[in-house]
C-alpha cells in the first residue's frame, strides 16, 4: 500500500476554497455587523480628536492642490492685470 503523494497545488486550493468559505459565513454573520459597527465607532471616535481617514485626508488633499493652482493662476491674471493699468497710466 503506498501513501498519496502530498502536492502543494492541492493543498493551497483547499486552504483558497477553505478561506473563501470562512469569509461567506463571517460575511453572514452577527460578526460582520460587530465589525461594522466598531469600526464606525472607531472613525467617530478618531474624527472627535482631530483625525480622518485616509480616503478623506485624499480628498482633502486633492481639492487643496485644485485651490492651490486656481490661486496661482488667479494672482498671475491679476499681475497681468496690474501692469495692464499701469501702462495706461
Amino acid at each position: 500500500m503506498t501513501s498519496p503523494k502530498f502536492s502543494p497545488s492541492a493543498a493551497i486550493d483547499a486552504i483558497n476554497q477553505f478561506a473563501g468559505k470562512f469569509e461567506q459565513v463571517l460575511k453572514n454573520s452577527p460578526a460582520a455587523e460587530l465589525e461594522k459597527n466598531a469600526r464606525q465607532r472607531v472613525i467617530s471616535e478618531l474624527a472627535k480628536h482631530g483625525l480622518v481617514t485616509r480616503e478623506e485626508y485624499e480628498i482633502q488633499a486633492a481639492m487643496l492642490k485644485k485651490a492651490h493652482a486656481k490661486l496661482i493662476e488667479l494672482e498671475a491674471k491679476l499681475a497681468a492685470l496690474e501692469v495692464q493699468i499701469k501702462t495706461k497710466a
